[in-house]
This record gives C-alpha cells, structure tokens and sequence, in this order.
C-alpha cells in the first residue's frame, strides 16, 4: 500500500524554524570534514565488509544495523539543537500518529540568522548524504548509485500512543530507507517501552497456473529497539520490505514516566533516492520505469486472493416488495423483543430514526440490544478477554475466531457466521454467534431496518471483531460500487474510548421501559463533538491527568478527489473546523449501533487500538445492499453520506433518561 508523506514546514503555530525562506549557496563538506563527522574506522575496508555480509545474510529481507554511526559529540549537539531550536507538529492518519518537523531539505532555505542555530544539523545532514556516505550504503546493499542532490529527511518524534502500522515505504524513486536513533544519550532505552522497528515476513503463494503472490503475514519476525546513535536501513523492495514501528507505551504511572525521561523516541528518518538529472548515475526513465516496476510488482499475482476475511454476501430470496404493509406484525415484535430494547420498536420511535436518517444518511442507537441479551454478551465477552490470547496468529486461527490479513490493509479477529447453519444450530453458550446467525440475518430484522431507514434490503454480509489492544487495526479502505447500508453495533464493555460517559451502567435498566415522550426523542450533535468533548468545553481546566487516546474509533471519511498524489487517509484527529472530511465517527462504545448510507469513493478505518485501551474493542459490522425507496415526486429521496453537505450528524439517539446536562 502506497503512502505518502505528510510532511510540513512550520511548527504547531506555523513560526517553526524550518520554515523555507530564499535559497542561499552553501560550501559542501570536505571529504576531511565528512570523515570527522561519522565514528572513527567506520568507513575501514573490513568493517565495511562486515556490514556488507551481515547485510547479505539477514531476515526476513535485507536489513542492516550499524551502532555507533556519528561521532558522538556531533549528534549530541545534533540533539539539543532539535530540542531548543526545532518545532514539532502532531500528525495523525489512519496508519500512524507521530509529532514531525518539517523537511530537512529545506535547511538551505533558512536565513543566517536562523541557520547559526542549527549548524551541527546542516553538518549531519550534509555528511550523510556526502559521496561518502551515500558509496558506503550503496556497497552494503547493492541498491546502485544514490542521489545526493534529493535529500529526504525529516525528524520524527513518538510520544507514549504513537506508532506506525505496517507498509513497505514504496513511494516515487526511494531506494535506500533508514533511521537513525536520537534518543536520550544517558538513559538506555529499554525494550519493553515499544518503539522498535519491526520487520514483517512474506509468504509466497502458488495458484493452480502457476502465479505466484507475495503477500506479508500477520506477526513480526525481527524486532529491533530504538537505541542512541544507531541506524537501522534496508532497500525499499515492493511488496516485499514491510515494517511498522511499534506503538511507544505508556508507563503505568506519571512518576515513572518522568523517571524514564517521557520515553521520547526521537529519530531522523529518511531515503536515499535514484540519481537525479545532471548527477551521477542518473539514468533517463529510470525513476518513471522504477516507479512503473514498483507498481506493477505490488499487484503481482492475485494479491486479493489471499486477503481475509472474504466477503460472503447473502441475496435475499425473496425481498419486500412496496406494496406490502410496512408495519411489524404482532409475531416478528416477538421475535425482535428477545433481542432489542422495547423503545426502538414502537412506532414512534422507529419515525423519529427514520426521519434522522433520512435528513443525515447516518444515525447511531444507543442501547439496542434488550437488557437480558446484553446481559450475555457483556458476560461471554469479559469470560473470553480474561483469557490469555496465543501470541501467534498461526494459533488463533484454529479456534472459532482468524485474524484478518494481510497487515497492510487491517489485522484484527474476526468471526462469519456459518451460512448452512439454521437458526436451532446456532448455539446458546455464544451470543456473538447468535447475533450472527439468528438475530441480524433475520427477515424480523431486515425489516425493521428498511423501516428506520427507508431502504429495501435486497443483500447482506455480516462479521463480528475483536479488535486486540496493542495489536489490531483497519487501515482505511474505499467502497465501490452501488450505496449500501452499514451497521456497527458496539460491543465494547470497557470504559475510556471516548464515547458518552452516560451510556455504560444505567442503560440497561431503562431499556425495558418505553420511554416519555419528551424523553423518547433523539437530540442532535456535531459530528465532531461527543457529551464528554462539551463537558470539558464548560469546565475549567483539571490538573489531574488527561485522558489518554487510545483509539478504536470508526471513522468515514471523505476521499480526495483533486489529485492522486496525496494520501486521501490522511486527517486530523478532532480539531473541529478542520475535520472537514470527516463524515461520521464512532468511538468504541458498549450497546450502541450506527447506520450508515455509504457512498461509492467513502473511505473508512478503524484507528490502531492503544496498549494502554482497558479492554480490547468489539463489535459487530455488517454490510446491506439497498435499492431505494422512491419519494412522492418519484426520486430518490436518500442522499449517502459523502454526497451531502449537511454538517450536522446524528449521534445518540437516547435511552429513556439521555439528556445533554452533563
């Protein structure tokens, strides 16, 4: 998967010394003045050929680490210039969360003024991509001649939450990746705070003619920690050099956060790229064949073959036809009462979601699912999270739930239901199963959404989750083809995902009671904007400690149409006006279920869940193929969610007591 980078110039307020000004000419470094910069020997014939065999011979692809690299007065000035002089902006997509400086290239647009504070920075930058350096790279990975003109670095600092999921860094002419460690000097960075760069294994399959597709598997197979002055590098190979950086964890208290320095991951990362125009080496067509060859090499084979889990739509025989009475009869309110919470079956109520629906193509429930139900959800879900999980997906896959792959789309748990089985099959000790194969596949329910939101179901495909903390994530993906609904159905008894405070202990015991009337209607919020957000809005600032983010929050978002060089996925994390692509969110939440009217060109993600989550995030996805309800005028009244301009989301229609008072 392709990503770009979202690089930036300015610091948080846009004043950031790396702010590019007027170019002015500046004097390269001697070979003498190169030599000082890195530690003495390095460049000696036999330890470079030492690199050069540790190169050849390591796994799970090509990959060298070498300690020690700079002269370690140098980079100790490197570092407290960067921690002085250097702003940092937060950045956050689908695929990561890090806090970046702008491009280093543009270290030769800086003023005199601003340069005299940054002067062993220029120096590193300018010795690594000396001739020298770029030689010595080039003999241990056998990439060909580097470009020493494109420069392409910048500085990366993870804070406890920050990581980097799985990708492969191909991108445009990049030849060589590395990074190159700036963490604390005196203070050892220890394993077991994450951080570390990992390396994914791939695994090549064969189909009955004979193509072969390589695809990464789910777990790591080389870990390397973060450690001070050492650089970590491999040649970018298409679909074939995939790593992440893993998540920096949180400690357990703030005094022994404090005792660990904040456990600052700071790195500069970077690539060496193919010979530009007039240097030496360059090679006309070469970037644009190599460009081409990457392409063409990522979709080699049949890659969707091996992605999982497979879609599994079922047609529904024999649909709702217009002219049927639209009303629940007396046994489908039965059947749905096992299940659903009395108030999302009155009349009443299931107008007013309709009419929510229809002004927003978006609506989300809470307390769906009946007291009793949940009741044995909540229990079979804390049964298995006390459960030691195997560490190897290989393992996991033998159960009743597989993992999702390959890692540079989304890795989770996930079950299907069994489509030979009836609903006596299903069994009573799991009522994920259950929800799976009796209660939403049902034409009791398929008949309750088409009232709530005014579409004919004619299709469904349905998956439970488990998304593990530390582990699991869904990378943003696209929808093509005809509008469909989507449901979620939050089945995440933990707390501290961000979602409404007031839904977690008292709901169920107002589910069973149909509500007031005044108490029975759904009340508006922003898209960007939950209960707990509004609250801390009012109240003055807290010195206790701020509520970690910890992710497993579902997101739609809009793809960017304009060009096809930036990362559509790309978004800032709750910064209100500036979430203008965003279209709906959905924090990991306990008994609550979204409907969404998705459009072709809609992406979607569910953000990496934190270490530090107190639970791991469940919940049920399910995708429903529609055609639409004609209106009186005989046009569709339905706008999906991408289509319209309505800022507005619906997001939390209430139980029997919901109120906006807190």
């Amino acid at each position: 998967m392709k990503r770009k980078a979202d690089t930036q110039s300015t610091g948080r307020n846009g004043k950031g010394i790396m702010k590019k000004r007027a170019k002015t000419v500046r004097t390269a470094l001697s070979e003498e003045d190169v030599q000082k910069c890195f530690r003495k020997g390095l460049f000696a014939e036999d330890i470079l050929e030492n690199y050069t065999k540790e190169y050849a011979d390591s796994e799970p692809y090509k990959h060298s680490v070498i300690s020690g690299l700079i002269n370690d007065d140098l980079l100790r000035k490197v570092r407290n210039e960067i921690r002085e002089n250097v702003q940092f902006t937060p950045k956050e997509t689908d695929i990561y969360k890090i806090h970046q400086s702008g491009d280093l290239a543009n270290l030769d647009g800086l003023d005199d003024g601003a340069l005299e504070k940054l002067p062993s920075l220029l120096k590193l930058r300018d010795a690594m991509y000396s001739e020298s350096f770029r030689k010595y790279v080039a003999t241990i990975t056998g990439s060909g001649k580097l470009s020493g003109r494109k420069t392409d670095m910048a500085i990366n600092v993870y804070t406890p939450g920050c990581h980097l999921l799985c990708h492969d860094d191909v991108i445009g002419s990049r030849r060589i990746s590395y990074i190159l460690y700036l963490v604390d000097p005196d203070l050892p960075w220890k394993a077991e705070w994450g951080g570390a760069l990992r390396l994914f294994p791939t695994k090549t399959f064969e189909d009955e003619d004979g193509v072969k597709t390589i695809t990464p598997t789910p777990d790591v197979s080389k870990i390397i920690p973060p450690a001070w002055n050492q650089l970590s590098f491999f040649a970018v190979q298409p679909g074939e050099s995939f790593h992440d950086v893993e998540e920096v964890y949180h400690a357990e208290t703030k005094k022994q956060l404090e005792k660990e320095g904040g456990r600052i991951r700071m790195a500069i990362s970077g690539w060496f790229h193919i010979p530009q125009i007039g240097e030496d080496g360059y090679i006309k067509g070469e970037e644009e064949k190599w460009g081409k060859n990457s392409s063409l090499k990522q979709l080699q084979g049949n890659p969707d073959a091996y992605d999982f889990p497979k879609a599994q739509p079922v047609t529904i025989e024999f649909p709702s036809k217009p002219e049927e009475e639209k009303g629940l009869e007396q046994e489908e309110l039965d059947f749905l009462l096992k299940y659903m919470a009395p108030t999302y079956l009155t009349p009443d109520t299931l107008e007013e979601v309709a009419e929510r629906f229809m002004d927003l193509s978006s609506v989300a429930l809470d307390g769906l699912l009946s007291s009793k139900f949940s009741d044995r959800v909540r229990e079979y879900i804390e049964a298995q999270e006390a459960k030691n999980l195997p560490e190897s997906s290989i393992e996991i896959e033998e159960g009743q739930w597989s993992v999702a792959k390959p890692p540079h789309k989304h890795r989770y748990l996930y079950m299907q239901p069994s489509l030979s089985s009836s609903q006596e099959d299903s069994s009573d000790d799991n009522p994920i199963k259950e929800l799976l194969e009796v209660f939403l596949p049902s034409k009791e329910f398929r008949k309750w959404l088409e009232l709530a939101t005014g579409c004919d179901v004619e299709n469904y495909d349905i998956l439970a989750r488990r998304f593990r903390k530390g582990l699991d994530y869904a990378l943003a993906t696209g929808h093509e083809g005809e509008p469909r609904l989507e449901i979620s159905l939050g089945l995440t008894p933990t707390p501290g995902w961000g979602a409404d405070e007031d839904e977690e202990d008292e709901e169920d015991a107002e589910n069973e009671e149909e509500p007031e009337n005044e108490e029975s209607k759904p009340k508006s919020k922003s898209k960007a904007k939950s209960k707990t957000a509004e609250k801390k809005e009012r109240e003055p600032e807290s010195e206790e400690k701020e509520e970690e983010d910890v992710g497993g929050y579902e997101v739609y978002m809009a793809g960017d149409d304009d060009t096809d060089d930036t990362d559509a996925a790309i978004y800032r994390a709750a910064t209100g006006e500036e979430d203008d692509n965003i279209l709906f969110t959905m924090p990991a939440s306990w008994n609550k279920m979204s409907i969404v009217l998705r459009d072709s060109g809609v992406l979607k993600f569910v953000k990496y869940v934190s270490q530090s989550a107190k639970g791991d995030r469940w919940d049920i996805s399910g995708a429903f193929g529609v055609k639409f309800t004609e209106g009186e005028d005989g046009e569709e009244d339905m706008v999906p969610l991408g289509e319209s301009d309505e800022e507005e989301v619906f997001n939390g229609f209430p139980d029997s007591e919901d109120s906006d008072s807190d």
